[in-house]
């Protein structure tokens, strides 16, 4: 069942360090995760960089963690505070965000320490005894086959440590420069580095101001980011009615689901979301508060941390609630706002963004703030990598903030009326002795946007407007390659075919072949493979520079309709067992059958006749589908946004 995508198996913890390859340009002995060819680790900050990123959050710390596996990318980060995060913060980790570590390399890790939110509890006011509280239903906190990975909850500042390593083992050997605070910038006409930034020390040594110039600068600062005010752009939207305390505590207490995600109402008394953490022992609360005034912030009503336990003591009665110690604890009253548009507006040529909560802000009670901040970065580090590798016009940049500011905006409404439900007593919405409680319809309703899977980009010169989508329905055009089962033909190895792809800046295409097809001459993937290796229009000969390995810049990878003893890796088009590296060596590892238990062409809707071509970009997103003899259209999609190397 875990296979059919039924339930995530502690199995995928350790999927990884089998799926990696390395000793290709010779045997080298330690850990294979760190980048066997490092420019000198740390030094000073340099006067010129191809990109300065303003912020150790979630979005800039992903945007960074990408951008150091490119050993040719100037890339450098800056935080006013003085070190790392410790302690509090976000912690839900959608079933998408867990994917996309999975291509940055820290899948594994997230998997091991985090809690795994397998359900969600639901309860609301005992209609017998409605000053006390009853369990309503416990269900699955995600849908059946949404993705192979479950939701998780860690700790922000374990993420960031997490990233921190993935920075300082890529090429680029990363690390933030603490104790420098974002002061302006300026752009101007130097056609090398345009973008003029002024840093303040914030470290109190009292160094002077630095003054850098970068190609691209990226503020990644929070809500109250200084990027975003230099660039003369405002949040807008509504203003936050109610103050809602969060603490991490070790509490002893008679509540039955102290384990499970909880979701409680009460009949007068406010609301509760019970989060447990990593560990087995701490638990975080999000307690519903006081109703704020128009023009009220939460700190003028000076909450203490003894008022949030009184509060959740009285929400979760008849149970008791003994704290027996405060990790961390917040009060915040957050609006949902969102910034006009995520770049300086420079048509055809952007050079500052701003990702996360410096463009949307909104309340965390649904779990997406961090999500969606990294995901923000993701999108933008492969572009900007295209970009200053010379792969990919600065026009690219534009569809960042075209593609992210629609998602936000779909964020913000989604928060808007899940805000609402949560705070209105069970018995205002609905019948007390209806079984569902409005909030719960809610939840199941928007679980696939809740889980970042419902992101859908709009048809633009990366998102095909007119696919053949009827070869494989069930990889939407616009959404994110939903990976499923497979067997590696070469060793025999199930495993997930998403898993093969890294956040390495490359292309994926996947051939699903049709009925009959097994690679034999003459067939339709000999044929594509032909023609992507020889014939001057195809993106593997336009695009790949000269001298690199054939799949450089686009993996492509073929999945056959048989039983995997029935196909012969030596016997497949070359280009699917291409020789790289200094030595040639063979790459074997490029040819799937479909894994008995869960056929992949039934799962994801391959049309078995005739198969089918998936263009998937390097943020794992689908952007085109067609048939594997159409060539032209293929290099017409890519010729769209493409520079030819050089």
């Amino acid at each position: 069942r875990w296979l059919a995508g039924a339930a995530p198996s502690p199995l995928v913890c350790a999927h990884r360090g089998g799926i990696m390859q390395y000793h290709l340009n010779g045997v080298g002995m330690g850990d294979p995760s760190v980048a066997a060819e490092q420019a000198p680790q740390g030094g000073a900050l340099p006067d010129r960089m191809d990109v300065l990123i303003v912020g150790c959050g979630p979005a800039g710390l992903i945007l960074a963690a990408q951008l150091a596996q490119f050993a040719g990318i100037d890339c450098h980060i800056v935080e006013r505070k003085d070190g790392p995060l410790r302690m509090g913060q976000a912690d839900g980790i959608a079933c998408r965000t867990v994917e996309m570590f999975e291509a940055i390399g820290i899948a594994h890790q997230v998997l091991r320490e985090a809690y795994w939110v397998n359900e969600t509890a639901f309860w609301k006011p005992d209609p017998e005894s409605p000053s006390q509280i009853r369990r309503n239903e416990r269900i699955r906190d995600t849908e059946e086959g949404l993705s192979e990975f479950p939701h998780v909850i860690l700790n922000q500042a374990r993420v960031h440590d997490l990233l921190l390593d993935r920075m300082a083992k890529g090429p680029r050997r990363m690390a933030p420069h603490y104790g420098w605070a974002f002061a302006d910038h300026a752009r101007d006409d130097d056609p090398e580095h345009p973008v003029r930034v002024r840093l303040s020390d914030a470290s109190g040594a009292g160094r002077p101001d630095r003054f850098l110039r970068c190609r691209y600068l990226v503020g990644c600062d929070g809500a109250r980011s200084a990027v975003r005010r230099s660039m003369g752009l405002t949040l807008r939207g509504d203003s936050a009615n109610k103050a809602w305390g969060v603490m991490d505590i070790l509490p002893r207490s008679d509540f039955p689901d102290l384990r499970i995600k909880s979701v409680i109402q009460s009949a007068s008394e406010g609301s509760v979301l019970i989060i447990p953490r990593e560990g087995g022992y701490l638990v975080r609360l999000y307690i519903e508060m006081d109703k704020l005034g128009p023009d009220e912030r939460a700190a003028g009503r000076d909450i203490t941390v003894e008022q949030l336990i009184a509060a959740a003591q009285r929400i979760l009665h008849p149970y008791t609630l003994d704290v027996q110690e405060v990790a961390w604890w917040s009060v915040y009253d957050i609006g949902q706002r969102l910034a006009d548009r995520f770049d300086d507006g420079a048509e055809g040529s952007p050079r500052v963004f701003i990702c996360g909560d410096a463009c949307h802000t909104h309340s965390p009670k649904a779990g997406q703030g961090m999500n969606v901040s990294m995901q923000d970065g993701f999108n933008l580090g492969w572009k900007l990598a295209a970009v200053l590798r010379g792969q990919a016009a600065p026009g690219l940049l534009e569809s960042y903030s075209t593609e992210r500011q629609a998602v936000a905006e779909e964020l913000i409404a989604f928060d808007r009326s899940f805000a609402q439900i949560f705070s209105t007593p069970p018995e205002a919405v609905a019948d007390r002795d209806r079984h569902e409680t409005e909030l719960q319809r809610s939840f199941v309703r928007h679980g696939r946007f809740t889980a970042g899977t419902a992101t859908c980009y709009a048809p633009s010169t990366l998102i095909a407007a007119a696919p053949r989508q009827a070869l494989a329905r069930g990889l939407p055009v616009g959404m994110r390659f939903h990976s499923a089962p497979v067997i590696r033909v070469a060793d025999a190895r199930p495993m997930e075919l998403g898993h093969v792809a890294e956040a390495d800046g490359r292309w994926r295409l996947y051939a699903f072949a049709g009925a009959g097809d097994t690679g034999q001459q003459g067939g339709a993937v000999a044929r594509l493979c032909d023609w992507l290796g020889t014939d001057g229009a195809s993106p593997l000969r336009r695009y790949t520079p000269p001298g690199a390995d054939p799949d450089a810049v686009f993996d492509l990878r073929a999945v056959f309709d048989a039983p995997h003893r029935a196909l012969e890796v030596t016997a497949m088009p070359a280009l699917l067992r291409p020789a790289k590296g200094r030595f040639g060596l063979t790459d074997h590892e490029k040819v799937f059958a479909p894994d008995p238990q869960a056929d992949i062409y039934a799962l994801r809707g391959i049309d078995r006749a005739r198969g089918g071509l998936v263009v998937v970009r390097p943020d794992q997103y689908v952007a085109h589908v067609l048939a594997l003899e159409d060539h032209a259209p293929l290099a017409e999609f890519f010729a769209g946004f493409m520079r030819p190397a050089g």
